[in-house]
């Protein structure tokens, strides 16, 4: 009797070691996959705030064009100040991400509308200063695609791992939510119209 009870006992603790070595190991693992979704995300912030910075300089070469569309300028500059009043720390959640990819996506389609307006000013596209924002510009909207992209697989990482069992009960159980991800925006798969 003494015997069974003694195999019960170190089953048990054998038992509760493993759960334990499990939980510890799934909470380091979702600490790490969680950090690189933040990394990613301080990533994407940061390419969007060289685009915001690129902003006023073209707004400002723009300005000097002769008979520019001031509509076009204005809803470029309001489509930033929006992009700016969009705040929270961290990684934000489903309601907060979208509310930021609706703000940068306004921006988007502002700046998108200004290039096509300068393409009927050959002489504002012939200046110097124009020509290094615009490629500065370009080259930025190249990197917010590809740290978006970093972003997804970085979540796409986190959300796979934490949906997992038993990763799943702890995430819950520790407060892991899940990460949103970055989508095109409705109608992106039509393209653009451009007329002049």
């Amino acid at each position: 009797m003494k015997r069974g009870l003694l195999g019960c006992l170190v089953l048990l603790v054998v038992a509760v070691l493993l759960a334990g070595l499990t939980l510890w190991q799934s909470y380091n693992r979702l600490v790490k996959l969680d950090e690189a979704v933040k990394s990613a995300w301080a990533q994407v912030e940061n390419v969007y705030q060289r685009r915001a910075d690129l902003i006023p300089n073209l707004v400002e070469t723009v300005k000097g064009a002769r008979d520019f569309e001031r509509e076009t300028l204005t809803a470029v500059v309001e489509a930033r100040a929006k992009v700016g009043q969009v705040t929270f720390s961290g990684v934000p959640n489903a309601q907060q991400f979208a509310q930021f990819q609706k703000a940068q996506d306004e921006l988007s389609s502002a700046l998108s509308r200004l290039l096509v307006v300068v393409e009927r000013y050959p002489e504002l596209r012939a200046t110097e200063a124009f020509r290094d924002l615009q490629a500065q510009l370009e080259g930025t909207e190249n990197r917010i695609a590809v740290e978006r992209k970093r972003f997804n697989e970085a979540a796409q990482a986190y959300n796979t791992y934490r949906r997992r069992f038993p990763q799943v009960l702890i995430a819950n159980l520790l407060g892991f939510a899940e990460r949103p991800y970055f989508q095109a925006t409705p109608g992106a798969e039509r393209p653009p119209q451009v007329r002049f």
